[in-house]
């Protein structure tokens, strides 16, 4: 019904904001990593969002790119998942790491968000496996660069790194780095930290 919005930004209160659209405030709630990409209050913004209608509440998400929204579309559509628990998803996982724990069936990645537990997480990989590809919500090319993140990342650990230490090494490395490479050279980069 309502699928995108355009006008000035008057309220900023995580997750929710107020867009002002010739004189009506809508209220929209965002995710994340919608929220800190928006510009300052009182500027133009733009967002893709989602109507939904339920029984107690009239609810409208807003995202900054068409390809969350096809991943919140997605997310809504698995049994179980809510709105507020596919918002959460978006907000603890960037796109790219979303598609890159389905692909590896990372179920440990999903358990990390708030209201996400095993059984949840297991649903979400068993119902998401091929849809972010096939609908375009990420590149092909960036579900490889995420897996292989991913790969160095469990590797690392592996090694007796801890988490922190592993995900800053992946991450000052070339995005086209392969696993074997990248886990070279991220040992090189903590062996000089």
């Amino acid at each position: 019904m309502i699928g995108r919005l355009t006008g000035i930004l008057l309220e900023k209160n995580p997750p929710q904001i107020v867009l002002d659209v010739q004189g009506v405030g809508y209220e929209v709630d965002v995710p994340m990593s919608t929220f800190y990409n928006l510009p300052a209050l009182n500027e133009k913004v733009v967002l893709h969002t989602q109507f939904v209608v339920r029984e107690d509440a009239q609810l409208l998400f807003g995202f900054l790119t068409h390809e969350e929204r096809i991943a919140f579309r997605q997310l809504l559509k698995i049994s179980g998942v809510g709105p507020k628990l596919a918002l959460s998803v978006l907000s603890g996982l960037s796109l790219a790491d979303l598609a890159a724990a389905v692909v590896n069936k990372d179920a440990g990645r999903l358990t990390k968000i708030p209201g996400v537990g095993k059984k949840t997480a297991e649903r979400l990989l068993l119902e998401l496996q091929g849809k972010f590809v096939a609908t375009g919500a990420v590149s092909a090319q960036g579900v490889v660069a995420a897996s292989a993140s991913s790969d160095i990342v469990n590797a690392l650990q592996a090694l007796g790194y801890n988490e922190k230490e592993a995900d800053w090494a992946a991450k000052q490395l070339p995005k086209e780095s392969n696993v074997s490479d990248g886990i070279r050279q991220a040992l090189k980069l903590l062996s000089k930290s």
